[in-house]
């Protein structure tokens, strides 16, 4: 469908399209890159996402009857709501723009509804909102499951987990230590105005006091820096690695850890991706930080079709999982996974381990990660996997960040990190 030059209509369509099942990436691609208000309409759709939950309910309150079941005009109604609760937006612009989007989506019949329920909002909304459950899962717009199992794992910090998904991460970047040191980077980002602070737990990672376009990044497009959340970079530091070490990273793309890996040390290192169109970014990115390794597309739980029978001395599992570490990243995880993804997940991360597990060298190291935050795809995982073979070990990890599981590390998003977890096995001589 051709986009409209009315943002609101833009973004009512994609949020009604994430609802039906799609990703926000998905959507995303679609858009021409010169589209008017491209910015607005992004951060539109990512707050309706984000607060998706807490608006219906809020909607419900503000409806005489229950509303026809039409995903689109749903959809609509919700930008406008968010547009006068959370957004710098004059009132009668947010009103009169999203009356006028009723028309172009072909509800015409609904206009004077929408007028209604919006100028109802602006008289009464706060009260109604205030009467709204004090249920932490609907006040911070997560389903129940999700909520139930984050109380489950994480008892002390659920509720701040929740309230944490709804806070925007930082740009967080990786300096590329072949080409600067950390230090040169910030003097000369500090040089021409632009705010960043070094962080003490990541070597490499500076935050950006204010995002910006990657093209206006100093040494960006030179390959001085790269766009990598510091939790992400912290798998270089669990690898141990060493000069000519033969590497395999097992789900490499979009190969922010396979660069990583390779500015620090001068590898043998094949970044396998059972995509082969994400490969190519890959490809894309290692270019331009001046960067080599063999890539292969294949499935890393069928070594059998891809391997040159020759051990790794490290191997990183950066293994799929529900990502819900990085919903504030991405706001439709929340509405995308369901209760029943969970133990799917678990047996495919435990097929890559049990499938790559053989390939690493006696003595060597696998690292295991996952953007998730859910014991079930940490802890759990490991431990089934241990329990399957006397000649590996989980090696604990002393560090700084996040606090010691069982068998790894976990990490909660936080003001400078994503939510994470880590486990370090080594296969006995």
């Amino acid at each position: 469908m051709k986009p409209s030059r009315n943002s609101r209509v833009n973004a009512a369509r994609i949020v009604a399209r994430v609802m039906l099942g799609h990703s926000l990436d998905d959507c995303y691609a679609s858009l021409p890159p010169d589209l008017p208000d491209l910015s607005f309409m992004k951060a539109l759709v990512y707050g309706v996402i984000r607060d998706h939950r807490l608006l219906s309910a809020l909607l419900d309150r503000l409806l005489d009857k229950p509303l026809s079941p039409d995903p689109l005009l749903h959809a609509l109604l919700l930008c406008g709501l968010y547009q006068l609760r959370s957004m710098d937006v004059a009132d009668h612009a947010a009103l009169n723009e999203t009356v006028s989007a009723v028309e172009e989506l072909k509800f015409a019949p609904a206009r004077g509804l929408v007028n209604a329920v919006l100028r109802r909002y602006q008289r009464e909304g706060k009260a109604l909102e205030a009467q709204l459950p004090a249920d932490p899962a609907l006040r911070n717009s997560h389903p129940d499951w999700l909520a139930g199992k984050l109380e489950a794992d994480w008892p002390r910090d659920w509720q701040h987990l929740l309230a944490a998904n709804n806070r925007q991460g930082p740009m967080t970047l990786r300096i590329n230590r072949r080409e600067m040191s950390r230090e040169t980077w910030l003097e000369r980002a500090r040089g021409i105005g632009i705010g960043a602070q070094a962080l003490d737990d990541c070597p490499d990672a500076v935050v950006l006091d204010e995002a910006r376009p990657v093209a206006k990044i100093p040494g960006f497009n030179a390959g001085h820096v790269s766009v990598q959340d510091a939790s992400a970079q912290l798998a270089v530091e669990l690898m141990d690695l060493r000069y000519g070490q033969r590497v395999l990273d097992a789900c490499a793309a979009p190969g922010g850890k396979t660069a990583h890996m390779l500015e620090r040390q001068a590898l043998e290192l094949t970044a396998l991706d059972s995509d082969s169109r994400r490969l190519v970014r890959v490809d894309e990115n290692l270019r331009r930080l001046k960067l080599r390794a063999q890539l292969i597309a294949g499935d890393a739980a069928t070594p059998a079709k891809w391997w040159d029978r020759k051990l790794y001395d490290r191997i990183l599992v950066d293994a799929p999982c529900s990502g819900t570490g990085v919903i504030r990243r991405h706001p439709d995880i929340k509405w995308l996974r369901r209760k029943t993804d969970i133990p799917q997940l678990q047996l495919q991360q435990l097929r890559l381990l049990k499938s790559l597990w053989p390939l690493l060298a006696p003595g060597g190291r696998l690292v295991y990660a996952t953007c998730s935050i859910l014991r079930a795809e940490g802890d759990e995982v490991m431990g089934r996997f241990l329990s399957l073979s006397d000649d590996l070990q989980a090696t604990r990890i002393e560090a700084d960040w996040g606090e010691p599981t069982e068998f790894g590390r976990r990490i909660a998003p936080g003001d400078t990190h994503d939510g994470f977890y880590y486990a370090v096995l080594v296969r006995n001589v």
